[in-house]
């Protein structure tokens, strides 16, 4: 029985497979594939970095099985795409330019993956931008079928560290807590900005490679409509008597921000438009002076920035009208630092949005420090203080908080609470909102701490709890308030701040956050 179920059983095989199996006869394309487009568009790279890999889909819609003599780019080898079909990569020479004999068969298609790296000196002189074409050529002769490929390049002044003969790169020695001797820095790739690098213009972009960085004694200029790209593990570093001076001016074009300084990542892709954490940070190393940030976004950072120590310096930072969002960690961290902040906008952060730690000096005005992070759980508010650090070894040390005053601020998020008080007891921790917008709804009564009696006028005085600001669209950073928000008319007058984030004046009395209330359209 068991020998017959298996002569059976094979037999069955057999005869499946007999009438199953074809011999394939290709024919040569007539030009009649189709496409899932006519032209590529592979968007704006700069000179030297490759692109993101973009898709074409070839359809074979006729009942013959085709072969293609000939798949291959206009230029030949000389071109500056390359190309993947269907998981070939090509032979010889035109390896990515030139396909030979590619078969696909009846009512079937396949895939062409394009990328493609350009220098852009060669191409074009004097100018900053250049559009890049080729075309995909399937078939020859009267049947060649054609695709188009554009790209925009740009031109850009390059910053990066050096090599040595056996490729070790460059990296830097500083003062990193501002005791006046070098530390041990080697895992710090980048370089110290020569003089003639001490000024950023609007003419080309900059992009960084690793850190730049400006020593004791220096200054760095960025002037209004300086755009700076960082790539992946990048930064900028002010070290200890050196500053960094960001002078961007309001803009006339709220789309295109002529006027506005912008530092991002390199990649400029519209897939990684808001990517967070696409490199590192600004960080002002314990030491730096008059550093001033003014009409500037910084986004995609794994930390806006970082500002360290000189609690007691008002000129250690002083940021207006910006705004920071897509920060993996944190938009703004302080470490026993001071900071004076008007006008700003953060947003969208791994951690929290504002942080100041280890106790410090900072006064906020008219901010909004909001926090719709989406992309993972987020374990803190979007505003936090404490007077406290705690090392490896669990050993806590204390600094004061000197001072937090935030006034007519929002303070809001997609959390609950979106504000925490870390009090160490035995050290200073002076706090006051005044005239602004906090979420904090505690139903069980969790935080019970006296920093926590919203009744006391020390700590909290006109504040308003829990009430939506009604934002535009927080989850695309849009931070505006409109007509009717419990922010409108809220504010109390605060200094001379009588223009908003966009330059516009301001209501009396004036409303909560960094934008004045305007009426949103349908």
């Amino acid at each position: 029985m068991t020998r017959s179920l298996y002569f059976i059983i094979s037999f069955l095989v057999l005869i499946c497979w007999s009438s199953c199996r074809q011999d394939f006869e290709f024919t040569p394309s007539t030009g009649t594939l189709t496409f899932s487009k006519d032209t590529v568009y592979l968007d704006t790279i700069f000179s030297n970095i490759g692109s993101s890999t973009y898709t074409l889909k070839v359809y074979n819609n006729s009942d013959d099985d085709i072969l293609i003599p000939s798949l291959k780019l206009s230029n030949g080898q000389t071109s500056n795409y390359r190309m993947n079909v269907d998981g070939m990569t090509g032979t010889g020479t035109l390896i990515g330019k030139e396909f030979e004999n590619v078969e696909l068969l009846a009512k079937d298609s396949m895939f062409v993956f394009i990328e493609t790296t350009i220098d852009i000196q060669p191409l074009v002189a004097n100018e900053t931008q250049f559009l890049y074409t080729d075309a995909i050529e399937f078939g020859s002769g009267a049947n060649t079928q054609k695709v188009e490929l554009v790209t925009l390049v740009k031109d850009a002044i390059f910053l990066y560290p050096n090599k040595d003969a056996q490729g070790i790169i460059e990296t830097l020695r500083f003062d990193v807590d501002g005791d006046g001797i070098e530390d041990e820095t080697n895992d710090v790739q980048g370089r110290f900005l020569e003089d003639s690098e001490l000024t950023f213009s609007n003419e080309k972009p900059y992009v960084i490679y690793g850190y730049a960085a400006v020593e004791a004694g220096k200054t760095l200029l960025v002037n209004a409509g300086a755009r700076l790209h960082f790539h992946a593990n990048s930064g900028l570093l002010v070290t200890s008597n050196a500053s960094l001076q960001i002078n961007g001016l309001p803009s006339l074009d709220a789309e295109l921000l002529e006027n506005e300084v912008i530092i991002s990542g390199d990649r400029l892709e519209p897939l990684y438009e808001d990517i967070p954490g696409q490199w590192q940070t600004i960080w002002l190393l314990d030491g730096s002076t008059n550093n001033s940030i003014n009409h500037t976004t910084i986004k995609n950072a794994t930390v806006g920035i970082v500002s360290d120590g000189n609690q007691d310096d008002p000129t250690k930072l002083v940021i207006t009208n910006s705004q920071i969002y897509n920060s993996s960690n944190f938009g703004i961290l302080g470490r026993g630092s001071s900071i004076s902040a008007e006008n700003i906008v953060l947003n969208n952060s791994g951690v929290s949005s504002f942080a100041g730690t280890y106790g410090g000096n900072y006064n906020f005005a008219h901010s909004t420090i909001a926090n719709y992070w989406s992309n993972s759980f987020r374990q803190f508010p979007a505003l936090l203080l404490n007077n406290f650090i705690v090392d490896a070894e669990n050993t806590v040390y204390t600094n004061p908080l000197e001072s937090a005053n935030f006034t007519n601020c929002i303070i809001y998020g997609n959390d609950n609470p979106e504000l925490l008080l870390e009090k160490e007891p035995s050290e200073v921790f002076n706090f006051k909102f005044t005239n602004s917008l906090l979420y904090f709804d505690d139903p069980t009564d969790f935080y019970s701490d006296d920093q926590y009696d919203f009744t006391n006028t020390e700590y909290y005085e006109n504040v308003s709890f829990n009430n939506d600001p009604l934002f535009l669209d927080p989850s695309l950073n849009q931070l505006n308030i409109p007509l009717g928000s419990p922010a409108e008319g809220a504010g109390v007058s605060s200094g001379n701040l009588n223009v908003d984030i966009t330059n516009t004046p301001r209501t009396s009395p004036p409303d909560l956050g960094a934008y004045n209330a305007i009426e949103f359209e349908d």
